[in-house]
């Protein structure tokens, strides 16, 4: 089974956007505009909205128009958009655009490009696609771009359907002609998508700074608490990047919602934060993609989850010494993104060798070297342990150091029954001699945990190696 999850995104280590001016946070504005390409029988829709508005709890009325939401969205439009337009119109900003929605709003279309603000599509429809057949939402995407290129004299870059089925990603990967696409909640950075062996650039964005809450019984009652989330999203994010880890800062907002004068002022407020620090960068999404797009390119590297069985055990069959067993029972298993990296695969490979039976763990020990044995002399290691005994200048021993490494290995051979292990790459000559000294005095119990924990090290060394 392949996991299509991918759990381990940048890990501990965030790469260095080297955000331009060497800004310590990218902050972006994103305004969804969605009045009038919601759910509504006079769109030809089967019920009325019922997302995203005061009406906590709303249900659709099928066959019937709802006045009172329809009126909710119609401040959106009406008033909501023009505050936000107000206080946001001399920075860069993204629009989530509705096709329809924006073909049926020429004075805010045309407010937005003068504005400067990248539209990016927010689908032809502001519905929910979960269920919708894959060639009929590829369809809708199509129409959209269409549509968009119509009412605003250019093809969006950047694609976010929001009510996405489990196509949409897919479908935007093969649409083809987006900088960017933004249905993922997934980090604070940009990254790269592989879809069908293409990347697509994934723009993160956010459910969480986002004024999508007050619609929701647990969100943000009141602008102060909105105010302060966001302050306090930027404080984090602004000090990891004085240390020297920038991110991105993606702030969602709603004509109907945020356009409340009651919610526009904690947008004031957090646009005063902002500009009361120095090193803070206002993009556009699209500024951001092409940024990243310059700065960390796609680089295609090994994937051993997308690698087939034959591929992957001739590749990786020897990690554990002459035992291609734990190769096939790895692949054999669920495997996804997380087990491309030499962390990942090694954890799992280890999972795998404590998981086998104690015959077969026996026949790992077993099937290694012994350390300046007769078969490094006799040049018959594999490429792995050459190297590695190499390292530690085990190649290159003295008539007495030869002798001294022959007598260890064989006492420590004749007590445990299996040769003595250690990750030589951890190691020094001298320090290997010293601990095959009091290893050879433990029992073989003790020493059995040990060689095992040694024969995981070595593995995790030899696929950091294996995954440069």
């Amino acid at each position: 089974m392949r996991y299509s999850r991918d759990l381990s995104g940048y890990g501990e280590t965030t790469p260095d956007p080297q955000w331009p001016g060497g800004a310590r946070i990218a902050v972006q504005f994103v305004v969804n505009y969605e009045e009038g390409g919601e759910n509504s029988i006079e769109h030809g829709d089967a019920a009325s909205e019922a997302f995203l508005s005061e009406i906590i709890g709303a249900q659709p009325w099928p066959g019937k128009r709802h006045w009172n939401m329809e009126s909710i969205y119609d401040y959106g439009a009406r008033s909501g958009f023009w505050r936000l337009h107000r206080l946001l119109k001399d920075i860069p900003v993204t629009v989530y655009g509705v096709a329809t929605a924006l073909e049926r709003s020429p004075e805010q279309v045309a407010a937005m490009k003068s504005a400067g603000w990248e539209i990016a599509t927010h689908g032809l429809k502001w519905i929910d696609y979960r269920d919708i057949p894959p060639e009929v939402e590829a369809d809708h995407i199509a129409r959209a771009i269409e549509l968009h290129r119509q009412v605003t004299g250019e093809r969006p870059y950047g694609f976010y359907q929001g009510r996405t089925s489990m196509n949409t990603v897919a479908l935007g990967c093969q649409e083809g002609g987006f900088a960017y696409l933004a249905d993922t909640i997934a980090d604070d950075l940009p990254y790269w998508h592989v879809h069908d062996g293409k990347p697509q650039l994934m723009v993160p964005y956010t459910m969480d700074a986002n004024d999508m809450r007050f619609s929701s019984g647990q969100g943000f009652g009141t602008g102060q608490e909105f105010f302060d989330y966001l302050r306090d999203s930027f404080d984090m994010l602004y000090a990891e990047g004085e240390a020297g880890a920038p991110k991105m800062m993606s702030i969602g907002l709603h004509c109907r919602l945020a356009g409340r004068p009651g919610r526009a002022k904690a947008i004031q407020q957090f646009l005063d934060h902002c500009r009361a620090h120095d090193g803070v960068w206002f993009a556009s999404r699209l500024d951001i993609a092409r940024h990243w797009a310059e700065m960390h390119p796609w680089q295609p590297r090994i994937r051993p989850s997308e690698m087939s069985r034959d591929d992957f055990v001739v590749r990786f069959g020897g990690i554990y010494e002459h035992s291609p067993f734990i190769a096939e029972r790895v692949w054999d298993s669920e495997m996804g993104a997380v087990h491309d990296t030499p962390t990942g695969l090694s954890g799992r490979m280890a999972q795998f060798f404590r998981a086998a039976s104690d015959a077969e763990r026996l026949g790992v020990l077993t099937a290694h070297p012994d350390l300046a044995g007769k078969l490094a002399q006799a040049k018959r290691l594999t490429a792995d342990s050459s190297a590695e005994q190499a390292s530690a200048g085990l190649d290159a021993l003295t008539d007495a150091e030869r002798t001294q490494f022959t007598r260890l290995n064989d006492a420590y051979f004749a007590k445990h029954g299996f040769p003595f292990i250690i990750a030589v790459r951890d190691h020094d000559k001298a320090g290997i001699l010293s601990a095959m000294q009091t290893r050879v005095q433990n029992d073989t119990r003790t020493e059995r945990a040990t060689a095992e924990a040694q024969v995981i090290r070595i593995a995790e060394l030899r696929l950091k190696e294996a995954l440069k």
